[in-house]
């Protein structure tokens, strides 16, 4: 009861810190704790109609390590979390874009990030600024699951309908229907 009271309580207010603050959440996003949201001015959050965001272990059954991190670096970024999709204690980072389709389910700890924050020159990996870094569109379908503590990399589509094994390093394109596993990553069986 005091955990609903909670979450009722604090999901209205910080829906409303977090469009003060230039996020467009749109109704009905539930926050379980309070993540860490931060937009670089001219670059675009949006949280769609349903999603959850859970930064608090108590609220799910492997728990979290951390709460959930979103963030944006420069003013061309952009991060998209589709309507009724749940992240658990997940890190989205983008340069670029991510984009999180509608009804996917992400699991415990998962990072998802569409550079290489670095550039992989040795000289320049300490002064060059992270838009220098290379960088690619991470695009996750609709009703993709991914399981906890999975790392997704830059450039990369998980296509719709398709299972992302716990512990996965995905640095490919995964195809629709079915079930990747590993690091690196490689299906594993086709979804009926």
């Amino acid at each position: 009861m005091i955990g609903r009271l909670h979450r009722n309580i604090a999901s209205p207010m910080l829906a409303v810190l977090y469009r003060a603050l230039g996020v467009n959440v749109a109704a009905r996003v539930i926050f379980y704790g309070r993540p860490i949201i931060e937009r670089c001015a001219g670059s675009k959050i949006h949280l769609g109609d349903g999603v959850v965001l859970c930064s608090l272990s108590r609220y799910t059954a492997l728990g979290v390590t951390r709460p959930v991190i979103i963030r944006t670096f420069t003013r061309r970024a952009e991060v998209r979390v589709g309507r009724n999709s749940g992240l658990s204690g997940v890190t989205v980072c983008a340069v670029g874009s991510v984009s999180i389709g509608e009804n996917c389910l992400i699991g415990a700890n998962v990072i998802i990030f569409d550079t290489d924050f670095h550039p992989v020159e040795s000289l320049e990996r300490r002064s060059k600024p992270i838009e220098a870094a290379r960088n690619k569109p991470v695009i996750i379908e609709n009703n993709v699951f991914i399981g906890a503590n999975s790392i997704i990399g830059k450039g990369v589509t998980i296509g719709e309908n398709s299972v992302v094994g716990a512990g996965s390093v995905v640095i490919a394109s995964v195809p629709a229907n079915c079930v990747v596993a590993g690091n690196p990553a490689k299906v594993v069986k086709y979804l009926g």
